[in-house]
């Protein structure tokens, strides 16, 4: 009873004291010039509101190494990811890394589009993340030459909503799409109609400087998922030129 009584007494105490310091603190402050504010949390602490989205099933396309599922793993632990890498090299990367995640990732070594076969993809042998099914421009090159040395190599493609027929049980919603396709997200989201129709979220890399020749743009691919029943939700990411304009953002639709 005694230990109590003197924890209801001395935390409220304990309280008023910190107030009133940051209350002194901020007026001292004041006095200097300077005004003291709480910062809202980064676009990427809350990845602008899905964290709080009952998101249960991943897809992740252009997974690389598995950047984005180590990343996304720890915000949504009881979801599943299912990840896709067309690459050798990548893929056995990620494949290892998914071994270790206790059945909650499950790796692909196929890239997704609009068509079923076999394609040919540019692989950048010095920054495989950059790799594309689509050449690329003399500006991407004078922006990140890690890009210029390429090598062609024989790829397996199928489609989102031919991959879903595959599965033996149907994903567990909600659904969140990241796609991260090196200009190639229209031709996965045309081969995708059905999946997205019942994804409640994607995050998409789009370039908005001319990085791939035929690269899908923002316009572009604003009107394939607006007509899919999605809206524009902001930026996670911003990357910018030493000039300070927007070479290519992550961006958010929901539903």
């Amino acid at each position: 009873m005694g230990e109590k009584i003197i924890k209801r007494t001395v935390v409220p105490l304990f309280k008023k004291q910190m107030s009133l310091l940051k209350q002194l603190t901020k007026k001292v402050f004041n006095l200097m010039g300077v005004d003291i504010i709480r910062l809202p949390k980064s676009p990427r602490y809350s990845l602008l509101g899905l964290r709080h989205l009952p998101i249960r099933s991943i897809i992740d396309v252009g997974a690389n190494t598995g950047q984005f599922a180590r990343e996304i793993i720890t915000v949504f632990p009881q979801a599943h990811i299912y990840c896709f890498e067309p690459l050798t090299e990548p893929y056995e990367e990620l494949r290892k890394w998914a071994e270790k995640q206790d059945g909650r990732v499950t790796v692909f070594n196929v890239a997704l589009g609009d068509k079923v076969g076999n394609v040919e993809m540019l692989k950048h042998l010095d920054h495989s993340p950059s790799s594309s099914f689509l050449k690329t421009t003399d500006l991407s090159h004078l922006l990140y030459p890690h890009t210029q040395r390429q090598s062609p190599v024989l790829t397996q493609m199928t489609t989102l909503d031919e991959w879903i027929k595959t599965l033996p049980n149907s994903l567990t919603p909600e659904i969140l799409i990241k796609l991260d396709v090196q200009g190639y997200e229209d031709r996965v989201i045309r081969g995708g109609r059905e999946t997205f129709k019942i994804t409640k979220a994607c995050i998409l890399e789009v370039n908005l400087d001319n990085l791939y020749e035929g690269q899908a743009e923002f316009k572009e691919i604003i009107e394939l998922l607006y007509a899919l029943g999605f809206k524009y939700a902001g930026n996670l990411d911003q990357i910018y030129a030493d000039d300070g304009h927007v070479i290519f953002i992550d961006a958010v639709f929901v539903k």
